[in-house]
């Protein structure tokens, strides 16, 4: 298994395929695992690269708990230094959008082109009261519930109607996955998370992606972000909720190769 050491963490991944560096970035419930259709398919045509998060996965945790995702993005550049990646086109879901965009910003000269899928404004899209007990909610999900209660607690939140039984099976099965470090230092990050007077500051293309039925980031969502961007496309990927490139992977990973053989 692939590990690389980035200043105090051991930061595991997951690579295939051949051709240009496309690095994938997981949600608050998952892991690397969970691009598992994706890496199936992506690696005949791209070096695909699925990250743990640090706290995450096969990934050590944090000695300090992490309190904005900047420092993930930091963590995140010192892997791809490690494996001698000098541009990349970024992929990342719901909180790996958010670490993605801070990436984008912090390091833009690394930057191809930006893939965010069912993103998040985290603290920008909520009044102080809501985003004062979703912190409270996730603190105490991770101090009280077992990984297993957390993921009972949140599937049927992250999937719709139409998601196949094998599907969520292996969505629960990665959800049960989840550390308190890693949970913890991602609901600080949403708590801080206000990316919105940033977006304009985006100069790569972008494609906004999200599922038609996403009830946690719903599609408002990622069209108020794909309206601030200056060079956007926003596709919505039928029949699926916020974990949409799990529930359809077909429409989701013919999204991102369209998008990525465009010519800039």
């Amino acid at each position: 298994m692939p590990y690389v050491k980035v200043e105090d963490l051991s930061i595991h991944y997951e690579v295939e395929g051949n051709g240009e560096p496309l690095v994938l970035l997981h949600g608050m419930s998952n892991n690397s695992q969970s691009w598992r259709e994706q890496v199936k398919e992506l690696k005949e045509y791209y070096t695909v690269i699925a990250w743990d998060a640090p706290g995450y996965g096969k990934s050590s945790d944090p000695i300090g708990e992490f309190r904005n995702f900047k420092e993930f993005a930091r963590v995140l550049n010192g892997m791809l230094d490690q494996l001698k990646l000098e541009k990349v086109y970024l992929l990342g879901h719901s909180m790996g959008a958010a670490i993605a965009i801070e990436f984008c910003l912090l390091y833009p000269h690394k930057m191809k082109k930006l893939i965010i899928s069912d993103p998040t404004r985290g603290a920008a899209a909520l009044d102080r009261d809501e985003n004062e007990r979703k912190l409270e909610n996730r603190l105490y999900s991770i101090e009280n519930l077992s990984p297993k209660e957390i993921a009972e607690k949140r599937i049927e939140a992250l999937l719709s109607s139409y998601a196949l039984e094998e599907v969520y099976m292996r969505v629960k099965e990665i959800m049960t996955q989840v550390r308190p470090a890693g949970y913890r230092s991602v609901a600080y990050s949403l708590y801080h998370l206000n990316q919105t007077n940033l977006f304009s500051n985006i100069d790569v293309p972008v494609l906004v992606l999200c599922g038609e039925l996403d009830t946690v980031t719903p599609v408002r969502e990622a069209e108020a972000i794909h309206e601030e961007l200056i060079n956007s496309e926003l596709v919505i990927i039928p029949k699926s909720g916020h974990l949409c490139y799990q529930e359809n992977p077909g429409e989701f990973n013919a999204s991102i190769i369209e998008f990525l053989n465009k010519s800039v």
